[in-house]
């Protein structure tokens, strides 16, 4: 789908807030209130807006450390037999196969580090891991989701977590 600048200033307004009325996004790109519901609609009927999120920060929700974890597959374990797999435990807030000598990357959000280690013992123990490598985050240093409705990065201020629920 090809996104014209008002498409693209419409999402940015979105991005950085979800809950501004349509007249209030139009005021902002130039559009009035049904043209701007006209092209959200259009967005979510093609999947450039897949939906509406509140950003919530993680430590609220007694989420107050987080990991990545490497997963190291047996044989050829297909990318949707791991999917499955992780799907079935909501620690795991993000995975994605990857390039290197790792099959996958698990990104997990726990209470603690005993926390951690008992998803990491789950996880090991599904019958295709030969093997997983963590590392603990200390501090998150950037995280910025998609754009503004200017079209630069979307940077979160620093006391903001973009985290997504």
């Amino acid at each position: 789908m090809e996104l014209d600048r008002l498409d693209r200033d419409i999402i940015g307004a979105l991005v950085e807030d979800a809950r501004a009325t349509y007249a209030e996004i139009g005021q902002r790109v130039g559009l009035s209130a049904s043209a701007v519901k006209r092209r959200v609609d259009r967005l979510r009927e093609t999947g450039a807006i897949t939906g509406f999120t509140a950003r919530v920060e993680p430590a609220a929700l007694g989420w107050t450390t987080e990991a990545y974890v490497e997963l190291f597959c047996a044989g050829k374990t297909s990318p949707s037999e791991i999917g499955v797999a992780i799907g079935r435990h909501p620690e795991v807030v993000s995975a994605c196969t990857i390039t290197g000598e790792a099959d996958a990357l698990l990104h997990i959000r726990a209470t603690d580090v005993r926390h951690v280690e008992r998803v990491i013992e789950r996880i090991a123990s599904e019958p295709f891991v030969v093997r997983t490598k963590s590392s603990i985050v200390l501090s998150r240093l950037i995280e910025a989701p998609l754009m503004t409705s200017r079209g630069e990065p979307f940077v979160a201020p620093h006391n903001e977590s973009p985290f997504i629920v």
